[in-house]
């Protein structure tokens, strides 16, 4: 497997992990039976609740700009150190990305979402 499909993959399970964690949170909220049926009773969620929300949309908002390019690049066969660097540059930035987003701290959080858009930028320059 290409190393840009590898973080492609990691980028998939760091999505999922992050799906999870305001699932989980929610679920501890409000217990089993709300969250099994239609939700229409979920409590507020928690400011920390939230922040994981926005967390998750961020990410999913950057996948939607990775995993095309990622996958448009394998189809015409672009693979060399830029694509590979930008892959990187874009799940590690994303990893530290969560982390900080996590914790609260905020202009590294935004340094680190630039990077993650940068290696997907990248990536995507070697197409054209």
């Amino acid at each position: 497997m290409s190393v840009e499909f590898t973080m492609l993959l990691y980028s998939v399970v760091l999505t999922f992990v992050l799906i999870m964690i305001p699932a989980t949170i929610s679920l501890r909220a409000n217990g089993m039976p709300v969250a099994a049926g239609s939700r229409d009773d979920c409590a507020e969620p928690s400011i920390y609740c939230k922040r994981t929300l926005r967390l998750r949309d961020n990410m999913f908002e950057n996948m939607l700009l990775f995993a095309p390019v990622v996958l448009m690049a394998a189809a015409m066969d672009v693979s060399n150190a830029t694509t590979v660097l930008g892959a990187q540059m874009f799940f590690y930035a994303r990893v530290g990305h969560a982390v900080v987003y996590l914790g609260g701290w905020p202009w590294i959080r935004t340094a680190l979402w630039a990077v993650g858009l940068v290696g997907t930028v990248m990536i995507a320059i070697e197409l054209l």
